[in-house]
């Protein structure tokens, strides 16, 4: 069995049976307080960070009408996505989580840089955001109204039942006329 070496550190093992060491290691562990770590660790918080990891230096560097995109590739790297509507807006992104046991990671932290080009490459615009355009969204757990009869389970089921070839209900086909 495996224990911290700062733990069997303070007193060698003796020549004697294994596993008479392990429960007297196993019961200086306990009596530390650090048996209980190990129960604890699942409820910690998991900090989190994805995306761009950029130098601030760096990025303060970037210069509108100084700078073009080789140059911006070259400093910061491919961008974290490029815009789908403008292929001259190059966004780098970056977020940090926070999650406690089992719950949904929540936002602590973004970091948005939105770099602009013009028409020939060279940098017209650099925004930085944050925290600030984080939104909650919360969908409506509602049916989607949609228009027409408002029909139930049953009804959708069940509400053909001898409506299909009834007399009178439409035409008859090549093989059967009636």
């Amino acid at each position: 069995m495996w224990w911290p070496r700062w733990v069997t550190a303070s007193a060698p093992p003796k020549e004697h049976d294994d596993k008479e060491h392990d429960e007297a290691v196993h019961d200086r562990y306990r009596r530390t307080g650090l048996g209980h770590l190990d129960q604890r660790t699942g409820c910690t918080r998991i900090r989190d960070h994805k995306g761009f990891l950029g130098d601030p230096v760096l990025v303060a560097g970037i210069q509108p009408g100084i700078d073009n995109r080789d140059s911006v590739e070259k400093t910061l790297g491919r961008p974290t996505l490029v815009s789908q509507f403008d292929s001259n807006v190059w966004y780098y992104v970056s977020r940090d989580t926070k999650q406690l046991a089992f719950r949904n990671p929540a936002p602590s932290g973004q970091y948005v840089l939105a770099i602009q080009f013009d028409k020939t490459g060279n940098v017209a615009k650099v925004d930085k955001t944050g925290m600030e355009k984080i939104v909650s969204v919360s969908p409506d757990d509602e049916r989607t109204p949609t228009l027409g009869r408002d029909r139930g389970f049953f009804r959708e089921l069940f509400g053909n039942i001898g409506s299909v070839g009834a007399v009178g209900e439409g035409g008859g086909t090549a093989d059967n006329p009636n």
